[in-house]
C-alpha cells in the first residue's frame, strides 16, 4: 500500500482572501449577492448532509440510483486508469465508481479535489485504507479557478456529480467546461450529474423543505460572515426565500431582511445597508434539459455519448468524451 498524498494548492489564507473579495463585491452590488461556496463550513456541511436525506430533496437518491445501475457500464466504456472527482471523495457514489473500475481492472489512480482540506484529508485516508492498490492523490483546490489536478494520471475520467454544475452561472459553466476540456486529451471522459427541469412547485419544495433545514442552511452563510469577517448580521431576522426563475430555468435562494438594517463588516471596513424586504441572492441552482447539456458540452469540445435517467426522470447522468 502506497501512502496517500495531499497537495494543498488552495490554502486557508487563499480562502480568506477570496472570501473578503467575494463579500465586498457581492454586498456592494445591486441586487446584492453572496457566493454559495461560503455555505460549507462545518455547520453548513452538516446541514447539507441533512438536506440530502429530506423527503423533498430527491437529487442525491436519484443520482445514486443511476450510478448503481450504470457504474459498470461507465467502467467498461471509459476503461479509465485515473478517476478524478471534483468534490468529496468519500461518498457512497464515489465508491460505486471505484468498485466498478477496480472490477474492470483498469483503475490505478484516484484524484479527489476539494476546497476543504480537512474533509479531503479524511476522504483520502479512508479511500487509501479501503483501496490499498490505488495511488490516491488528494488536491486541495477550488475547481472553479483551476483544474491543475487533472494533470495527474492517464486515461482519465473526470466526475462532477451532485448537480453542483447548476450552481454556476452560464458564463461560469462555459468557463468550467472549457477548462476541463483544455486539461484533457482527446478520448478522455467527463461524467456529469445534472438536475432536470420539472414541475416548479416540486422544485421549490426541494429548496424550501417543510422542516426548515434548508432555511437554516441558507442563513448559515451569515453566521460564516459574522465569524470570519467580524460582521454583525442579525441572522434570525433574515427570511429564507426559494423561487423558480422560469426564464433562466433555475431556482434562486435568497435571504430577505425583515427590517431596515445597517450591517457592519469590521474586517472589510464596510457598511452594508439593507431596506426592509431587500434580498441577498445566495445561490442559483440551474435545471437542465438534454439539449442544453449537449450544446454546452459540444461548445466546449466534448461529444455527449451517453445519457442516463433515474426511474422518475428527475435527474440525469451524462458521459461525454473529449474530441
Amino acid at each position: 500500500m502506497s501512502e496517500p498524498e495531499l497537495i494543498v494548492r488552495f490554502t486557508a489564507e487563499d480562502a480568506a482572501r477570496e472570501l473578503r473579495a467575494d463579500v465586498r463585491e457581492g454586498l456592494t452590488e445591486q441586487p446584492k449577492w453572496l457566493s454559495p461556496k461560503w455555505f460549507y463550513d462545518a455547520a453548513g456541511s452538516e446541514l447539507f448532509e441533512r438536506i440530502t436525506a429530506l423527503p423533498e430533496y430527491y437529487q442525491t437518491r436519484a443520482e445514486q440510483q443511476i450510478l448503481q445501475r450504470t457504474a459498470m457500464d461507465i467502467a467498461e466504456i471509459t476503461g479509465a486508469a485515473t478517476l478524478v472527482e471534483l468534490g468529496s471523495g468519500s461518498s457512497e457514489k464515489t465508491r460505486l465508481l471505484l468498485d466498478a473500475l477496480r472490477k474492470h481492472g483498469t483503475l490505478h489512480r484516484f484524484v479527489p479535489l476539494d476546497v476543504s482540506g480537512s474533509a479531503l484529508r479524511a476522504a483520502v485516508d479512508a479511500i487509501a485504507l479501503d483501496y490499498p492498490e490505488l495511488l490516491v492523490r488528494g488536491v486541495v483546490d477550488d475547481f472553479t479557478s483551476g483544474l491543475t489536478a487533472l494533470d495527474a494520471g492517464t486515461d482519465r475520467l473526470v466526475a462532477f456529480l451532485g448537480g453542483t454544475i447548476g450552481n454556476l452561472l452560464p458564463a461560469e459553466r462555459a468557463g468550467f467546461f472549457a477548462s476541463v476540456r483544455s486539461a484533457l486529451r482527446p478520448g478522455e471522459w467527463l461524467l456529469l450529474g445534472t438536475d432536470l427541469v420539472k414541475d416548479p412547485e416540486r422544485l421549490v419544495r426541494a429548496y424550501d423543505d417543510a422542516s426548515g433545514v434548508t432555511a437554516e442552511f441558507n442563513r448559515n452563510v451569515l453566521r460564516v460572515l459574522n465569524r470570519e469577517l467580524g460582521a454583525d448580521f442579525s441572522v434570525e431576522e433574515f427570511g429564507h426565500v426559494a423561487l423558480w426563475n422560469a426564464e433562466q430555468e433555475w431556482i434562486e435562494m435568497r435571504l430577505r431582511a425583515a427590517r431596515p438594517m445597517r450591517v457592519e463588516l469590521a474586517e472589510l471596513a464596510l457598511t452594508a445597508e439593507l431596506a426592509a424586504g431587500e434580498e441577498i441572492r445566495t445561490e442559483i441552482s440551474a435545471k437542465f434539459r438534454r439539449e442544453r447539456v449537449r450544446d454546452e458540452l459540444t461548445t466546449a469540445g466534448f461529444d455527449l455519448r451517453h445519457w442516463w435517467l433515474d426511474d422518475a426522470g428527475d435527474f440525469a447522468l451524462s458521459l461525454a468524451v473529449a474530441r
